[in-house]
């Protein structure tokens, strides 16, 4: 079964991320920050990461992407964020962003499925 990682610290998206994998099939482990997350990966290896932008501090998620890039964890990397709506700013897939897309939220459950599935389908591709 597919596992993905979902690491955030609101615990409403947890909730309802995990709601929307779990009822499409996936198994889900979460974190609420950053070191517990790293954690979870590293002893778990799931198949991919869901990643919030802002948690205790509000480039937490830019630098947990870079430490999992950095410890050579290639796990595809789907990013929450809420930040490019609120300020304006567009961020792209780049060295100092490494993931693989991102979504605005809230997200609605299909686009959240629909955003997975192309993500592991991408990683399938790759082997």
């Amino acid at each position: 079964m597919i596992l993905i990682a979902v690491i955030d610290d609101d615990p409403d998206i947890l909730d309802a991320s995990s709601l929307v994998l779990k009822s499409n099939g996936f198994s889900v482990i979460t974190a609420n920050n950053p070191t517990d997350g790293f954690r979870i990966v590293k002893e778990k290896k799931p198949d991919l990461i869901i990643l919030d932008v802002m948690m205790d501090e509000p480039d937490d998620g830019f630098f947990l992407a870079q430490k999992f890039r950095r410890e050579k964890i290639t796990i595809p990397i789907l990013m929450y964020t809420s930040v490019s709506k609120a300020i304006g700013l567009d961020f792209g897939k780049n060295e100092m962003v490494p993931v693989d897309d991102f979504v605005e939220k809230p997200i609605s459950p299909d686009e959240l499925v629909r955003k997975v599935e192309d993500l592991l389908q991408k990683k399938k591709e790759k082997k």
